[in-house]
């Protein structure tokens, strides 16, 4: 029943995906879904795997872990990326270092350097979003707009990283009109790194209620939980 759900689920938010993609005159696979499966076990990042999913993030840095090695155990020879999207506290990045493709959440140059330290030998480069305070909420993670420049600039130059783009987190608004407005100046912040020179290739944004007004302002990776995996128990 898990399965069968989750893959009617998937289809549902692909097929949101492909609407907005083609609304904004885009290829649909432009975007891709990032499957974000914090809180649930093992059994439903398999169930959207076997549905065709292979990208999935984590907020919870031992859950995570814990269920990376399950599911690289029931499916040794399927290839998933693994991003983080928590926040990153300091002894932390080791493991987040070792255990991930992606991370989405760096907000400062020490975080990243420590990241970059710790990568072990071998593994690819680790790829790299800085999250950025878009709506400049006193509560949300992210750096400045007016300090991004400068972080890119540091984090571009780290050794076994390599910066990716942007993330952010916009204020919730239901209205579209507002949502595009959050999401286009994190486009235009993008756009100016890029026109320095740094060569950027993604926009993390846009979540289950504003997939949509995300990648209709340019997201290339949307960032949807539980429009595919049910609502959360956090208890």
């Amino acid at each position: 029943m898990i399965m069968s759900t989750i893959e009617e689920k998937l289809q549902a938010v692909r097929r949101s995906i492909a609407q907005a993609a083609t609304e904004a005159q885009r290829p649909p696979e432009s975007v891709t879904l990032l499957a974000v499966s914090k809180t649930f076990g093992a059994d439903a990042v398999l169930a959207a795997a076997a549905a065709g999913q292979t990208a999935f993030g984590e907020n919870y840095l031992q859950e995570a872990i814990d269920k990376i090695a399950a599911v690289r155990l029931a499916l040794p020879q399927t290839v998933l990326a693994w991003h983080f999207i928590g926040p990153i506290q300091s002894n932390k990045t080791r493991p987040i270092a070792e255990h991930f493709d992606w991370v989405h959440t760096v907000e400062r140059e020490k975080i990243a350097a420590r990241l970059s330290e710790q990568r072990p030998d071998g593994m690819a480069d680790l790829n790299i979003c800085l999250q950025v305070n878009i709506s400049g909420e006193a509560s949300k993670s992210g750096v400045s707009p007016s300090d991004l420049p400068a972080l890119a600039r540091a984090v571009a130059q780290l050794p076994k990283l390599r910066l990716r783009g942007l993330m952010a987190i916009p204020e919730p608004q239901t209205d579209p009109v507002l949502q595009r407005a959050a999401f286009a100046q994190l486009r235009v912040l993008y756009e100016q790194l890029r026109a320095d020179g740094l060569p950027l290739d993604t926009l993390s944004m846009g979540m289950s209620a504003d997939l949509q007004a995300a990648v209709l302002e340019g997201a290339t990776i949307v960032r949807v939980g539980s429009a595919i995996f049910g609502a959360r128990d956090y208890s």
